[in-house]
């Protein structure tokens, strides 16, 4: 079993930074895909960014070049720096693992454990 809770979520205006942490407890393998979701009001939820077994990170389009996933692996933490933040980035955020070692983006059917979720609102 791994528990994830995340903090870190608030409201900000467009243009804004907000970083997301996820805290790990159970089972934690290192070689297990960790990563970020997130779900709009009447939206699926869709992957944001991922980091795998062998540490290579992977991105949603969407996202690239403004947010930055990141692990800590002494402190068994996750974190999501995201700046340029725009409305469109409204949502919950979840915290996800795969709970197995896995290579590769962290896609939904994937995922073993999922944290709470965090609210994100940005205004414009």
């Amino acid at each position: 079993q791994v528990q994830l809770v995340e903090s870190g979520g608030g409201s900000v205006q467009a243009g804004g930074s907000l970083r997301l942490s996820c805290a790990a407890s159970g089972y934690i393998y290192r070689g297990m895909c960790m990563g970020w979701f997130r779900q709009a009001l009447g939206k699926e939820r869709e992957e944001v960014a991922s980091i795998d077994g062998r540490g290579t990170l992977t991105y949603a389009d969407s996202v690239k070049g403004r947010f930055t996933i990141s692990k800590d692996n002494a402190k068994n933490g996750l974190y999501l720096q995201m700046n340029g933040l725009k409305p469109e980035d409204t949502g919950t955020y979840y915290c996800a693992t795969s709970g197995l070692y896995c290579y590769g983006h962290l896609s939904a059917s994937a995922v073993a454990y999922w944290g709470h979720g965090a609210q994100v609102t940005v205004s414009s």
